[in-house]
């Protein structure tokens, strides 16, 4: 029994010692774990249907369009399948007596479904801004000088390129083409234009207006038998000195409207006065270059005492105050902290 008991004794501090002696385990570096891929959102696109505002049927079906894309690069697709209508004539609209939609509105902000359907209108062929306004501006400054230099069959033949004695109608000559130069320059190196075109038809009327009232005006003003202002000089000097002062502060707000807009963006903001003392006008009215034109055109009524000069500048000033309540409206519509003091176009009036 103890023999027994010894040799199990013995076996356990063997086996102790055995577990002792071994060597120890050698901890491994943790295993790094990869990230979980991400997964991606499944990208909703749209399709397109452009439907003819006026018979209803379907034009055009756009399929897997982007929801991001805007309704510029949907009149370039639709340009693509109709090459006649280049984006520029095209009118799109989510009704078919609705408003155009603008080029920078994206799909997925429309009250549209993931199947959209649009209206086009055809807007008729168009031409540019630039064009349009530099043509209207040379007829003016050409006509002009063609009743300041009396070319022949205007008057009669024995005025031909005859100069008149009264200085009042040098001075209309150097104002008239100093108002028309001054808009030609602007055009090119001033003006931004939101919209690129207009409807080619329009230059017709335009033209009309402005060659028709500029023959008007200076057949009577260089005519042989033209009298001076009743006031004579004095009154003569004082159109002169608000003419001057209209157009410097016409000049004036243009360039502050310029310096709203970066180059190549159609960002809207609200004009306010600047350091230059002409654009303090801003704090009355909406359209201050039309308050200037205005004074201009009134200025030469004063200058040169000529009832087609009245005329014109009446016309000007209703369709001026057209234009001027519909920027104004436009604006109290897009920004809630519109100045409220702020007239249309003459401050306090109207």
């Amino acid at each position: 029994m103890d023999a027994l008991a010894l040799e199990a004794t013995g076996g356990k501090k063997t086996l102790n010692g055995a577990a002792a002696a071994s060597p120890p385990l050698v901890s491994q570096p943790p295993v790094k774990r990869k990230p979980a891929k991400k997964t991606k959102k499944a990208v909703v696109f749209f399709e397109v249907e452009i439907l003819d505002a006026k018979t209803k049927d379907k034009l055009c079906f756009l399929d897997k369009v982007e929801p991001n894309a805007t309704i510029g690069e949907i009149k370039s697709m639709f340009h693509r399948s109709h090459p006649q209508w280049y984006p520029a004539r095209q009118s799109i609209r989510l009704d078919a007596k609705g408003k155009s939609l603008k080029d920078e509105d994206v799909l997925q902000n429309l009250p549209v479904g993931t199947t959209a359907t649009f209206y086009f209108r055809d807007l008729g062929a168009q031409i540019s801004w630039v064009t349009v306004f530099l043509t209207e501006y040379t007829g003016p400054l050409v006509i002009y000088l063609m009743f300041y230099f009396r070319v022949p069959f205007i008057y009669a033949s024995k005025y031909d390129f005859t100069t008149s004695k009264h200085w009042v109608v040098h001075l209309a000559c150097m104002c008239h083409s100093f108002h028309y130069c001054k808009r030609l320059l602007e055009t090119l190196f001033v003006h931004r234009f939101s919209h690129g075109t207009m409807p080619l038809r329009n230059i017709f009327k335009n033209c009309t207006y402005y060659w028709g009232f500029a023959a008007w005006m200076a057949y009577y003003i260089n005519h042989p038998l033209y009298t001076p202002p009743i006031y004579g000089e004095q009154q003569i000097k004082l159109a002169l000195i608000i003419f001057l002062f209209c157009q410097i502060g016409n000049f004036s707000i243009h360039i502050a409207l310029r310096n709203l807009r970066p180059p190549g963006s159609k960002t809207r903001k609200i004009p306010y006065p600047t350091k230059n003392p002409f654009t303090w006008i801003f704090l009355l009215v909406s359209c201050p270059n039309y308050t200037y034109e205005l004074g201009s055109w009134f200025a030469f009524t004063l200058m040169t005492q000529c009832l087609p000069v009245a005329f014109f500048t009446l016309v000007g000033f209703i369709q001026m105050t057209v234009w001027a309540k519909g920027k104004h409206r436009s604006y109290l519509k897009e920004f809630r902290d519109y100045p409220p003091l702020r007239s249309p176009i003459v401050p306090f009036i109207l």
